[in-house]
């Protein structure tokens, strides 16, 4: 399955896998989202995360949420 990313403007580090193209099945209170890329069948999700756990959520849920770590202050 194609896996597209999705960037929350509601919460900035918020992103959500799903498997459909247009994000309808994305959570409204997180709106409005922004698909931001695509992860192809044969390729890894980003930030080393599992695609066999995202592909069960997407099953179950219809959508996988993760957060982006905040980076470091210097």
């Amino acid at each position: 399955m194609q896996l597209y990313i999705f960037k929350s403007e509601a919460s900035r580090d918020l992103r959500a896998f799903c498997d459909d193209r247009g994000g309808q099945k994305l959570p409204a209170q997180f709106r409005p989202w922004h698909a931001v890329g695509v992860v192809r069948e044969d390729a890894r999700p980003p930030n080393n995360l599992s695609r066999d756990v995202i592909e069960a959520s997407i099953a179950s849920d219809g959508y996988q949420l993760w957060k982006l770590k905040s980076a470091k202050k210097q």
